[in-house]
This record gives C-alpha cells, sequence and structure tokens, in this order.
C-alpha cells in the first residue's frame, strides 16, 4: 500500500500526460503531491524531508510550467531534485554523527560507520546520475520519450539501485559475520 502512495503522483502524471498532455498531466502531479502531502501528515502527524523538497519543487516548477506554458521547467524538476538529495547525502556525512543513510536505514540494519560512509555515498552517486540523465533524455529526447524515463527509466535505476544495496549489505554483512565468527 505505502508503495502505490509512494509512486502515486507519478502514475498520475504519467496517466494524465498520455490522455490530456503535458500541461494537464503538470496539474495533476501537483494535486497528486499535494494529496500525497496531505496522506502522510494525517497518517504519520509529520511529513519526511524528502517528500516536502520535492513536493515544493513540483509546486514551483509546475506553477511556471502552467503560467508560462512551457515544459521545461517541470522537465528540469527531477534534476534538482536529484542534485539536492545528492548534495544532502554527501553533505551529511559532515554533519552530525549519522549520514542520511543511516539515520533512514539504522533502525533497520547493523552497519559499521565506514559501510554506512559507503553506502551513503553510492546514494549520492546514484542521485548524480539520476538527475544527469533526466537532464539528457531532455534534451535529447522528445518529450513522450522523456514522460516515459521518468516513469519507467527512473523508476527503474532506482530499484535497481535497491537491489544492488541490498546484494552489497548482504555481501558486507555475511563477510563480517564470518570474520567475527572466526574470532
Amino acid at each position: 500500500m505505502q508503495l502505490l502512495i509512494d509512486f502515486f503522483p507519478i502514475i498520475v502524471f504519467f496517466a494524465a500526460y498520455k490522455y490530456a498532455g503535458m500541461y494537464a498531466a503538470t496539474g495533476a502531479i501537483m494535486v497528486a503531491m499535494g494529496a500525497q502531502i496531505a496522506i502522510q501528515w494525517f497518517r504519520q502527524g509529520t511529513v519526511n524531508k524528502m517528500l516536502l523538497t520535492s513536493g515544493a519543487l513540483v509546486a514551483v516548477f509546475g506553477g511556471i510550467t502552467l503560467a508560462v506554458r512551457d515544459p521545461i521547467f517541470i522537465q528540469w524538476k527531477p534534476t534538482i531534485v536529484n542534485a539536492l538529495f545528492a548534495g544532502a547525502f554527501l553533505s551529511s556525512r559532515f554533519f552530525g554523527d549519522k549520514t542520511l543513510t543511516e539515520r533512514m536505514m539504522g533502525h533497520a540494519i547493523e552497519l559499521s560507520q565506514d559501510m554506512w560512509r559507503q553506502l551513503n555515498l553510492m546514494w549520492v552517486g546514484n542521485f548524480a546520475f539520476l538527475g544527469a540523465a533526466n537532464i539528457y533524455v531532455v534534451y535529447n529526447f522528445d518529450e513522450a520519450t522523456w514522460v516515459n524515463f521518468k516513469l519507467f527509466g527512473m523508476l527503474g535505476l532506482t530499484l535497481a539501485m535497491v537491489v544492488v544495496q541490498a546484494i552489497w549489505i548482504a555481501a558486507k554483512t555475511s563477510g563480517q559475520e564470518q570474520r567475527e565468527g572466526a574470532d
């Protein structure tokens, strides 16, 4: 259920684009993000910063797109969001005692500080790559290809990162357990 809520805005954007074009899709994602933020607020009493950041950028860039009737603004939004996330994950290493990755996942798994830093850098790289890939598609392909990339490409790349992360964690923690068992 949570996965559906997380991907709700992009699915709404994709469907609206297919049926009514870019400007309807832009308005639809603005409404869907507002709904997603409201749902999280009512269910948890708080909204996570990543969702708020993305929602604010959708409102700003979506609003500009609709006001000036130029889709380039909403097309730049994923790059800006990913750049902000890459910067936040990178800078988290220097502020506080935990990286953002550890703050988000530390309750679920136990890793050494070095491993948390490595995992955090993997996410920095992932966000940077997604942002660069988005801009590449925006300027080298047509609008319909970009919309498909936004849903299927970026989602697929993110899921691939999650799988790589899971394999990496499993490999690192099984090796760590074997070394601890030998002691």
